[in-house]
């Protein structure tokens, strides 16, 4: 690939630096040990750029780099130090010389190092691979923890026995077989069981989603849902605290509907009526019950999906970071368990094509609920959904947030927010629009949101999309 200088000019705009591009000033030199270091790092991130003669804070003026004059030897030292070849161009820009080092990503099943140093980014650092990560990376290619056998050598009438075959067919919509044979050989055909020498093998997949009881799997009993209830907005009284038994596709319907019985319920007035409603609606909760069993990493041991139940919120969580950043929850889409999604788009749970989360957003604005917070902890994903709050009691934070996400939602659906649109999800009147527009510059001040360029340049007829778009 040929670095124009057009393409470093859509690269300086980037709103922040990523594990894939990385600036670095380089005004006379640069060190090449660190350019080694970050050759290797950036390559153990799936690969990307380093460009030199770039300030590396915004607006990231060009300010030109003397540094590796001689673009042809530096790459032969590289390849000669890591062992791998680095692209390195000298693109002369209109503002001053840049340095591009185009970086490969490590080949599958492998990590580079430096000096007995396995590297990744975090932030403006370089960081040594966790344990974990080194495992996961070197376990590449081999067959993941769902594809390995939970149990081993069980006769054909066990797997009856142990799996919901009739859930199984009920939710395909197909006839359940007239005979055993029939059953097995469907299992066979998804990849659920395996003929083993002395009978069959049931695959973790299928335990995870069918087992009748997840206690007669030992090492799958662990990911069973956990649900706890507590009596205020704080973890200091549990009311309640059940562990799920059912494998996921075979429970989902009960556990849906187990957590919504336990939502606490809020009265609301509609017309000359005063009627009870849950805290959240169903579609919430199916959408992220959802979420949370198919996208957690199921290489954590002893973790598996939690709900709490709040007086004013739900929060669920599930092992493992995501893998899409969390600004990008309503657009973006990418599987951690492509199979398992698949397998519960086909059961009808879920539709693995990125609506789950847009339908979330989508409810929470139709019922003017605080936006939905989307939360990446240590080794955890976390959603907190908010019970319905008055926009006077929602501080600067909620604001912004509802307001990014409403920007993002009108985007996807091929619309783009105005002043308008905005105070509409907030369910503010019309003289309201000076306060809408507040928050509309704190959520550009932020980074998040900027003016559509192909709007019509008048402050009135204003729209807005992602930064990103």
């Amino acid at each position: 690939m040929t670095v124009t200088p057009a393409q470093i000019d859509i690269w300086r705009s980037t709103p922040s630096e990523t594990q894939r591009l990385e600036f670095k000033e380089a005004r006379n030199q640069y060190d090449t040990t660190k350019l080694c270091r970050y050759c290797v790092a950036i390559a153990n991130e799936g690969g990307g750029h380093l460009v030199l003669g770039i300030a590396d804070k915004p607006p990231r003026t060009v300010v030109g780099s003397h540094a590796f004059t001689d673009a042809q030897d530096i790459a032969e030292k590289l390849f000669h130090w890591l062992g791998f070849r680095v692209e390195v161009q000298a693109v002369t820009h209109p503002q001053g010389r840049v340095v591009v080092f185009t970086i490969p990503g490590r080949p599958r099943g492998t990590a580079y190092h430096h000096g007995g140093a396995y590297l990744m980014r975090s932030g403006e650092e370089l960081v040594p691979m966790s344990e974990d990560q080194l495992r996961k990376i070197f376990a590449e290619g081999q067959p993941g923890w769902l594809e390995n056998p939970a149990l081993k050598d069980v006769s054909a009438q066990d797997v009856i026995q142990l799996l919901d075959t009739q859930t199984f067919f009920d939710l395909l919509r197909l006839p359940y077989p007239t005979d055993q044979a029939g059953v097995l050989a469907r299992l066979l055909d998804e990849r659920l069981i395996e003929r083993s020498a002395a009978g069959f093998h049931i695959l973790h997949i299928a335990a995870v989603l069918l087992a009748k009881k997840l206690r007669h799997f030992p090492d799958v009993s662990r990911k069973a849902v956990r649900v706890i209830v507590y009596a205020g907005d704080s973890k200091l009284q549990t009311v309640s605290d059940i562990t799920g038994e059912k494998g996921y596709a075979a429970g989902f319907t009960a556990l849906v509907q187990y957590v919504m019985g336990k939502l606490p319920q809020n009265e609301v007035i509609e017309g000359a009526l005063r009627k009870e409603v849950k805290l959240l609606p169903e579609v919430v909760v199916r959408e992220l019950l959802a979420n949370a069993l198919i996208h957690q990493d199921f290489d954590i041991g002893g973790a598996s999906p939690v709900v709490e139940v709040f007086s004013n919120r739900v929060e669920i969580s599930n092992p493992g970071e995501p893998i899409v950043p969390v600004d990008r929850f309503i657009d973006g889409y990418l599987s951690r368990n492509e199979r398992l999604a698949d397998l519960m788009r086909r059961f009808g749970i879920c539709e693995e094509k990125s609506s789950g989360i847009d339908r979330v957003v989508e409810a929470a604005e139709l019922m003017q609920l605080p936006a939905p917070e989307f939360l990446a902890s240590h080794r955890r994903t976390i959603v907190v959904i908010h019970g319905p709050r008055l926009f006077r009691d929602m501080n600067g934070g909620d604001r912004v947030r509802a307001c990014y996400q409403h920007c993002v939602l009108q985007y996807v659906l091929r619309r783009q927010m105005t002043n308008q649109s905005l105070r509409e999800r907030f369910g503010l009147p019309e003289g309201s629009s000076n306060t809408v527009s507040q928050i509309i510059t704190a959520t550009m001040d932020q980074g998040l949101i900027k003016s559509d360029p192909n709007a019509p340049d008048s402050r009135r007829y204003a729209r807005y999309i992602p930064v990103w778009a």
